[in-house]
């Protein structure tokens, strides 16, 4: 017996040491090296909060901001602390019901996992911010309200050169993988918004917080010891006049087209119109999405920048540069004289290219009255100068000009989304006609701005401040200055000047006579202004929509004062079906009024202004467009837009993110109309001229070629100009 109590007790012992052992082995597990406990004991009594700078505030020239910040609100949400949240409250609170409240959480967790904060609900309005505060004990620890700093537009005025910021997505941090960014960031996607993205954002600090058994915050951390203190991003100043942008959107209302504006002895951007435009303080607050849906939905394309991402033929505007590279390369002087008897012949009598101005013109008369003829016969004799071997070298130096006074390649501009333009290589014509298969002929009506030439505004707007100074550039910029300096040198290439070609200034002087004379006297006399000297240049634009001609574009380009310039400005207004005189041209002048005298104040001007702001010249395909989106109510219209492929267009014109759309709306609108998907063009003719980047393609001269050869022969048509109807001015 004495020997079986011993053997118990002796295995009683051994059952009590080896719990004592494992409980000390586990407390020091989860005490020394395991940090689970300590974690979940912090986050209980403690809140790591983000505190997001202000971003930096833009000015315009004159001090005036015209970007800065406004305190506003997002709902975030950690998923993995759901458990027990009175979520029926806050869907109530939300306006939102219970399945969408899952289907939230699931997408944020499939986006950003279970336990990193996201932003549930962006941008909170007033309203609901005031019943979340008064009920927000109900949804903690998973529920918080992160503060932020949001834009603010005070002139309602440049959307689409100041841009808007929004939440980065997926895509967004993968393109952008080393640049700090984390999911719940916001950052500039277009205008300077984007372009100085690095210097505006500033840098995000922490705070730790204090929390009770209620989960409210009551103190700092150790009185923030541990707390990162967040940098506001840096000032920027710029060239634009606020006024005279908001002028020129005034001017612009209910029309498609684009103004551009410059300082040309800096190169600095005046004015930056796009047309249509819409109120920038529209993407901004808690209805940003839904209203960005309908701007990306518009077929008049408002969030299109069209002053850099739209290309036009130049029309008569182009003669100015036709006329500087004639006189440069000797083949004509100021008298020589053309003569013009209804059209130029100097292809043979089968392909005439009409004139409306008969008689004999010397080069500065030609430009005023801007006679067809003669700059045919200009650009016809430096084709066809014998000290160029071939024509391939005679276009290739042609081509280098045209490079040289901007065209045909970005001018780098710190706008995103600027295009190159067209301007037409001898490898081009090879590839359309075959090699020795061309000639001047082939392309005579780019002689007169038509044909394969294409321009952006801003590339017009630098090329008349190029001829204002009489053979000098700076790169238009927007941005002037930066507080704290530019430490990523984002400003140096605004400080060179840009001298392509050596022109003696005589031959400036000849065209500058002739640039005058169209507005004292000739085409653009709509233009004037009492007491300022204006050289400029009207153009009427031929162009054509799926291969219909479409009503002329007017254009209108020009400086001023003529000595001394201190702004170089171009106009186009789309399908006016009028000159370039007939409405550019006054836009133009009333811009150059505001600029130089600083304020219009007479009435007979303020009347015009008025005239001009309401005056609809929106073309009838886009008005069809928007009654038809009036009518359908948006969703029906979303589906139609979807179907008739617009909206992969859209995106691919305007170079806006996917991501940014509201896919349920576009989703809903799918289902609640099916519609056979078609293509949105049956050829390269169906792009939109002007509004759309063009695409050019290769034309058949021949009968009994294949069907694509020939319905691309057709598209060809368009970029030539009408021999019976080309007008000129």
């Amino acid at each position: 017996m004495p020997v079986y109590n011993d053997s118990r007790k002796y295995n009683i012992r051994l059952i009590f040491i080896s719990l004592i052992v494992i409980i000390i082995l586990r407390l020091f597990t989860l005490q020394i090296l395991s940090s689970k406990y300590k974690d979940l004991a912090e986050d209980q009594g403690m809140f790591r909060k983000v505190v997001y700078p202000d971003r930096g505030i833009v000015f315009d020239r004159k001090k005036n901001a015209i970007l800065q910040n406004t305190n506003i609100s997002d709902l975030m949400v950690t998923p993995n602390k759901l458990k027990g949240i009175d979520t029926l409250s806050l869907c109530n609170i939300l306006e939102i019901d219970t399945a969408q409240f899952k289907k939230r959480i699931i997408e944020l967790i499939i986006k950003n996992g279970r336990s990193r904060p996201s932003i549930f609900e962006p941008l909170l309005s007033e309203e609901k911010m005031a019943k979340l505060n008064e009920s927000m004990f109900k949804f903690t620890p998973a529920f918080y309200l992160q503060d932020r700093s949001v834009r603010t537009f005070p002139y309602n005025a440049a959307a689409n050169v100041l841009g808007y910021t929004a939440e980065v997505d997926t895509n967004f941090l993968k393109k952008h993988p080393d640049e700090g960014y984390v999911a719940g960031d916001y950052a500039g996607m277009t205008g300077i918004e984007r372009s100085y993205e690095k210097v505006l954002m500033g840098q995000r600090g922490i705070e730790y917080w204090k929390r009770d058994n209620k989960n409210r915050l009551t103190e700092r951390l150790e009185k923030g010891i541990y707390d990162t203190l967040s940098i506001a991003g840096q000032n920027l100043y710029t060239s634009l006049d606020i006024e005279l942008q908001e002028l020129g959107e005034k001017l612009m209302l209910n029309k498609l087209g684009a103004i551009v504006a410059i300082d040309p002895k800096t190169g600095g951007i005046l004015a930056m119109v796009s047309a249509p435009t819409y109120n920038p303080n529209y993407l901004t607050g808690s209805e940003r999405r839904k209203r960005f849906s309908e701007l990306f939905l518009n077929p008049a394309l408002p969030l299109l920048n069209r002053t850099v991402s739209a290309s036009y033929s130049p029309g008569s505007t182009f003669k100015t540069l036709q006329a500087l590279i004639g006189l440069h390369e000797g083949v004509i002087e100021t008298n020589t004289r053309f003569s013009c008897s209804g059209a130029f012949y100097g292809c043979g009598g089968a392909k005439p290219m009409r004139c409306l101005d008969v008689g004999t013109f010397d080069l500065r008369n030609a430009i005023t009255i801007s006679d067809n003829t003669y700059f045919a016969n200009v650009m016809q004799r430096v084709i066809n100068s014998p000290k160029y071997p071939s024509l391939d070298s005679a276009l290739s130096k042609w081509n280098n000009y045209m490079y040289g006074f901007g065209l045909g390649r970005k001018l780098g501009v710190d706008v995103p989304s600027e295009k190159t333009g067209n301007i037409p290589t001898p490898a081009y014509y090879d590839k359309v006609y075959g090699k020795g298969k061309w000639n001047f002929c082939t392309f005579r009506s780019i002689s007169i701005g038509q044909g394969e030439v294409d321009v952006t505004p801003l590339q017009v707007a630098n090329e008349m401040a190029y001829i204002a100074n009489k053979g000098w550039y700076y790169t238009p910029h927007v941005v002037d200055s930066m507080d704290g300096g530019d430490k990523y040198n984002l400003l140096g290439r605004f400080k060179n000047k840009n001298v392509p070609t050596y022109i003696p200034d005589s031959i400036f002087e000849a065209v500058h006579d002739g640039m005058q004379g169209v507005v004292d006297r000739g085409t653009g006399a709509g233009a004037k202004v009492k007491d300022i000297v204006i050289c400029g240049k009207t153009g009427t634009v031929e162009n054509y929509f799926r291969g219909v001609k479409q009503q002329n574009h007017s254009f209108f380009c020009g400086f001023a004062p003529r000595d001394n310039p201190k702004i170089a400005i171009m106009c186009v207004v789309e399908n006016s079906g009028r000159f370039g005189g007939t409405y550019a041209a006054p836009i133009v002048g009333l811009m150059i009024e505001k600029y130089l005298k600083d304020s219009i104040t007479e009435k007979p001007r303020l009347d015009r202004i008025e005239q001009l702001s309401k005056l609809n010249l929106m073309p009838p395909r886009i008005a069809v467009e928007l009654r038809k989106q009036d009518s359908m109510r948006h969703s029906k219209d979303s589906a139609y837009l979807l179907a008739k492929g617009f909206l992969k267009t859209i995106r691919d014109t305007t170079g806006i993110e996917e991501d940014q759309i509201d896919k349920d709306e576009l989703e809903k609108a799918k289902k609640d109309r099916p519609v056979k998907k078609e293509p949105f063009s049956d050829s390269a003719s169906s792009k939109q001229a002007a509004v759309l980047p063009k695409e050019k393609t290769k034309p058949d001269t021949k009968k009994n070629k294949q069907k694509s050869k020939s319905d691309t022969k057709k598209n060809k048509q368009k970029s030539k100009p009408d021999t019976k109807k080309n007008k000129h001015n």
